[in-house]
């Protein structure tokens, strides 16, 4: 795909010289872009959470000149913290009456409504940050990946990670061959703070008053309110949330997609499961993912361990690291012998946070005053991969990641500390917002642009289908439906209320 940079810098040679000169500020926006220093004017939809880390990143450079959120209580801090920003409960609201004075969307709210808010911005001409998992289903990520070539505007889904010096660094050591071939990777989330394995739905209880309930649901099926699903917990339910697939694995996969090159997988198999639900994510689960031979890069078999635990049965052991911690403490990369954008402890995200005292809050897992209970964090112990990460495993040795693959080591630890990383083969970041904005401005596309995520969330959703639906699935992607389950099927695409159907 040519880029506008590339049309800019290829008129030039061509001889087409741009009317006032070649730097003029009106000739650059003439071809689609926008001056850095011009700053753009942002529109946050969900406030709250991780919708308002969102927003202030962005507000770092640029301007927040409308706010949306149908939480007043949970959005209360930023509406405050940008009072010149015009504030709304509905997003459609929104669009119809600031449309001519913004330019890009931040998106942060539950993921059964981030297709339908992220489609509308794109149809109105603007750029949109939507963060991770991108959409609940397949089916609303393939739809958002072909709305961006449609739209023509610029995109980024919020998985962090892909912008990091640490990703980048495991794909080149990984291309390097240091690791051999690659046909096994297992790659694990701690225990999230939303409910799982319920037998029943939650006891009806009334709307609080600063709760649009109508507009927060959105496009899901009408239902009583209850408690237990805002301002966080929804993720645990399959009507409204991904599990922790949606919430760490779409991190912790980040350097297995990009090292591996993976594309859609030929199937998916949940093979352990503990207390699973119909209504609500398990306690516990093994997924399998299979891939077929991509270029030189052999068949590789990925498996995601869902909220592993070091006393779990289930939990992977790896192979001969019996004495060595396998997801350890990240490190500034600079001190492998090659300098970069990186800061002590990792670049950014910091260390593994260590274990959690029993009944300790999670404190922002819910949000900024919001204090989230789940079970304690257990220790990590040698040799069993828990913690938020991943381990290749090669025909030449092994190579793990940590969290958002901000941290990469290879194992064991001596051969990590022997080690001089290869030389650079792919750009560096300035950062996933930064990233975004130079792309709304009529830069370079970003990272995770819905080219690349789209495909990368399709093929990480089809999991959330297989916790609902045992046995092996065979994935059709070309035709995006599974060839031998009628039930799978069912959930590649979302059923839509009344009036909130999607089309491009």
């Amino acid at each position: 795909m040519v880029t506008r940079r590339y049309f800019f810098y290829g008129s030039l040679l061509t001889g087409a010289v741009p009317t006032g000169g070649f730097g003029s500020v009106t000739s650059l926006k003439a071809l689609g872009y926008k001056p850095f220093y011009d700053k753009l004017n942002i529109a946050a939809i969900g406030c709250g959470g991780q919708g308002g880390v969102i927003l202030n990143d962005a507000a770092r450079t640029e301007n927040i000149t409308a706010m949306v959120d149908v939480d007043e209580k949970r959005a209360a801090a930023n509406f405050t913290k940008f009072p010149k920003a015009n504030k709304y409960k509905d997003f459609r609201v929104m669009l119809e009456k600031e449309g001519k004075n913004i330019d890009a969307c931040t998106i942060g709210i539950p993921d059964h409504m981030h297709a339908t808010v992220a489609l509308a911005c794109m149809q109105a001409g603007k750029s949109v940050y939507v963060e991770k998992p991108l959409t609940r289903t397949p089916w609303e990520a393939r739809l958002l990946a072909d709305a961006a070539l449609k739209y023509k505007v610029a995109t980024q889904m919020g998985n962090q990670g892909y912008s990091h010096e640490g990703i980048r660094t495991a794909s080149e050591i990984l291309w390097s061959g240091e690791i051999g071939d690659v046909k096994e990777v297992h790659v694990c989330s701690t225990p999230g703070t939303h409910p799982t394995g319920l037998d029943q739905l939650p006891n009806e209880t009334s709307v609080p008053e600063n709760l649009t309930w109508d507009l927060w649901l959105g496009g899901a099926s009408m239902r009583a309110y209850a408690a237990e699903y805002t301002p966080y917990n929804w993720r645990g339910f399959f009507d409204f949330g991904t599990g922790q697939i949606g919430n760490w694995g779409i991190h912790s996969m980040g350097p297995v997609n990009m090292a591996l090159q993976l594309g859609a997988p030929t199937s998916v198999e949940m093979v352990k499961v503990v207390k699973p639900s119909k209504l609500s994510f398990p306690d516990r689960a093994i997924l399998k993912f299979e891939f077929a031979a991509r270029g030189s890069m052999p068949p590789v078999t990925v498996f995601w361990h869902d909220s592993a635990k070091p006393s779990d049965a289930e939990a992977y052991r790896v192979p001969g690291m019996e004495k060595e911690m396998v997801l350890p403490r990240m490190e500034n990369l600079a001190d492998k012998g090659r300098g970069g954008r990186t800061r002590p402890g990792g670049g950014g995200f910091g260390p593994p946070a260590g274990p959690r005292p029993a009944n300790a809050p999670r404190m922002g897992a819910g949000g900024p005053g919001v204090a989230v209970f789940g079970p304690p964090r257990e220790a990590p112990q040698p040799g069993i991969l828990t913690g938020n990460g991943a381990v290749f495993v090669g025909s030449k040795g092994l190579m793990a990641t940590t969290e958002r693959g901000e941290g990469v080591h290879l194992l064991p630890e001596a051969r990590w500390k022997e080690y001089v990383l290869p030389p650079q083969l792919l750009t560096r970041s300035p950062g996933h917002m930064m990233d975004f904005i130079r792309a709304a401005k009529g830069g370079d596309p970003a990272c995770s642009n819905f080219s690349i995520s789209g495909p990368y969330a399709e093929w990480m959703l089809l999991g959330v289908i297989a916790f609902r639906v045992p046995g092996k699935l065979e994935w059709d992607s070309k035709n995006l439906r599974f060839t031998n389950s009628a039930e799978a099927n069912k959930y590649v695409r979302p059923a839509f209320r009344k009036g909130w159907e999607l089309k491009l």
